[in-house]
């Protein structure tokens, strides 16, 4: 349905797997301008058609491919697609976002956004054109790892393919393109159980913006502040995300020995200055990005995409490793394999407490990195222990024991921050949509140490930040941009001076601001006010689309598309009070003896979350909250 609205297609396809046939998916303007776009956009056309619960691996699921209005249209940091579909590492709804070119790809070729469903009858890829949607033949890539599967695909252009773990049904099997992974839920193991390779997009269309005199100026303005930010253009460029090593170390917040400790002894093997020194060969970055964070290493002679933090974190101190070329190696490895780094480390270092305990002899142990390359590969072809391993961490303490020592929400598992140094993280790993994520918790632990330095033991307010955080990231996320571009959303005194006397006085009250937020939130005159140097995106998002854009109405749209996400769980069988939880350790267990601040204090905090959130008691959008959200059917 052709928009209106400029920097959108006006297109959107579904394409059957089953019958290869192809149709048009009506979305409306009005529709656009509650669900914006990307992961927004697709929560929306999953919860139109998927209301029960369903069998991810089977043909019922669908995959929802979908771009943002300010994907191709030169936005700083605006390369950034959604995969979104039912998750089979939870059973819940997942949203996997993705940098590289092919989401600018699929917006040239002319789609807002792709929806597959069925199951291919042989191995199949799609090739999507200007003109076309072609059904190829895939069993010649069958079996090749990611990077040589893009090389072995003869048509041109931009590359979104599976490796072995995703055709092996791995739980936790991400889809890549070019060295970039939507990497979290699963999501290459629904491509896998379609039969489905991967996707190729060719385009030659350039969306048109609204007001390109305007868009322009204000991505000058924006891209300026981004490369004077000291966090975008100072730190994460100098660094990286493994930059966070250091300051996690410090702050008891870096996952050790499957989260038993905070701190790891040999951190500097493993942290940012390490990898910067030793180790980095260059700086890149995403297509339109100015951060340029991302690192470029050696793998056996072979210049790769270098590790996030996260990677760091759970192949170094969480199984006791500081072998920083390791590290790397297995980095690429799982990749090239098309494995979630993330779930990866994590079930692996459960397996090694379940080991230390008797509880399953599985030959892996702390410390112990020669088995690990080989593991890998067998968990992504399902191989002896690896068959086991790559159900994910969830699956493996059902059947062994360990629950409490599982590191795991709703079956997806915890990134590298140790909530019992940052509770307020604690708080967005349990009541996060798609599990354990830090970025759909609402990353509070930047304000928790690692920008800022509130309070990370105290409740108070943290559920009004998590909630506010999680609205303007998955806002950001629904436009197109990279959730990076939100670091600046702190004013930069507050970071650049960590230790003057304003920073001091922000840091001792800002977890008071949260009853404010609640309120001020709530008032239309606020709602309709603009924050440009904090906040482009509403602005940015006005000139390329001509939709009146403000900070109230771009955080509003964030809450819709939370509160979207969690109906959907509900329809899928949610049950909040039994599913927003912790793994024992991290409520029941101290992180620092004789602290008893330093466990989770997870019933206050999820409580007053609810509250907060206008949900009842039990974890459920209130029916009032869905009509002043435009969530009722």
């Amino acid at each position: 349905m052709k928009s209106k609205y400029g920097a959108y297609c006006g297109k959107i396809v579904k394409i059957d797997l089953t019958t290869k046939e192809i149709t048009d998916y009506p979305f409306s303007d009005k529709e656009r301008e509650l669900f914006l776009g990307g992961k927004i956009m697709a929560a929306k056309i999953i919860y139109d058609n998927i209301k029960t619960k369903i069998d991810p691996l089977s043909p019922e699921n669908m995959i929802v491919i979908a771009t943002g209005p300010l994907n191709a249209c030169g936005a700083p940091c605006s390369s950034r697609f959604d995969t979104s579909t039912i998750s089979p590492l939870t059973g819940l709804y997942t949203s996997s976002n993705c940098g590289g070119n092919f989401g600018m790809g699929l917006k040239r070729a002319g789609y807002d956004a792709i929806i597959i469903t069925g199951k291919a009858e042989e191995h199949t890829y799609l090739y999507i054109t200007d003109d076309k949607i072609e059904f190829k033949n895939a069993d010649f890539l069958w079996g090749m790892k990611t990077q040589e599967a893009q090389e072995a695909i003869p048509e041109k252009g931009d590359k979104f393919v599976i490796g072995p773990a995703g055709e092996n049904l791995v739980r936790y099997a991400c889809v890549i393109s070019n060295e970039r992974a939507a990497g979290r839920g699963g999501v290459g193991a629904v491509f896998g159980s379609k039969n489905l390779k991967g996707l190729v997009v060719y385009g030659t269309k350039s969306p048109e913006v609204y007001d390109k005199k305007k868009f322009d100026k204000v991505n000058k303005i924006w891209t300026t502040r981004l490369r004077n930010h000291p966090l975008t253009g100072a730190q994460v460029p100098a660094l990286g995300t493994a930059g966070l090593v250091t300051p996690m170390h410090a702050k008891n917040l870096l996952a050790t020995n499957n989260y038993r400790s905070g701190k790891y002894e040999h951190f500097e093997d493993v942290n940012g200055e390490t990898l910067a020194e030793k180790y980095l060969v260059r700086n890149t970055g995403c297509t339109s990005c100015p951060i340029r964070c991302a690192r470029v290493v050696k793998v056996e002679g072979k210049e790769v995409k270098g590790p996030e933090v996260e990677t760091v974190g759970l192949f170094g101190p969480n199984i006791m490793n500081h072998d920083m070329q390791a590290i790397l190696d297995w980095n690429y490895y799982m990749d090239d394999l098309g494995m979630d780094t993330i779930s990866c480390g994590n079930t692996i270092s459960f397996a090694m407490e379940l080991n230390e305990k008797g509880m399953w002899k599985n030959g892996l142990e702390f410390g112990k990195i020669d088995n690990i390359a080989q593991t890998l590969d067998d968990i992504a072809h399902r191989r002896g222990i690896g068959d086991e391993l790559a159900e994910g961490s969830r699956i493996l303490s059902q059947k062994y024991g360990g629950a409490e020592f599982a590191m795991n929400v709703k079956g997806l598992e915890l990134a590298a921050y140790e909530p019992r140094g940052a509770v307020g993280q604690g708080l967005g790993y349990a009541v996060g949509n798609r599990g354990g994520c830090h970025l759909n918790g609402g990353y509070l632990v930047v304000v928790e140490g690692l920008g800022l330095n509130a309070n990370p033991y105290t409740t108070h307010g943290k559920a009004e930040l998590c909630i506010t955080f999680q609205d303007l990231m998955e806002a950001a996320s629904a436009g197109g941009s990279c959730l990076f571009t939100t670091y600046a959303f702190f004013p930069q005194p507050w970071v650049a001076k960590p230790n003057g006397l304003f920073t001091k006085i922000i840091n001792k009250f800002i977890t008071e601001v949260g009853f404010v937020l609640r309120v001020v939130l709530r008032i239309p005159t606020v709602l309709a006010i603009n924050l440009p140097h904090m906040l482009p995106h509403p602005k940015a998002i006005g000139a390329a689309t001509g939709m009146k854009y403000t900070f109230g109405k771009f955080i509003r749209m964030g809450e819709r598309g939370y509160n979207l996400e969690r109906l959907i769980d509900l329809n899928l069988g949610l049950n909040p009070l039994e599913d927003d939880k912790l793994p024992g350790r991290l409520t029941d267990e101290l992180q620092i003896l004789n602290n008893p601040k330093s466990k989770v204090p997870l019933e206050k905090l999820r409580a007053n979350y609810y509250r907060a959130r206008f949900w009842s008691k039990d974890g459920k959008p209130t029916k009032k909250l869905i009509r002043r959200l435009k969530l009722e059917k």
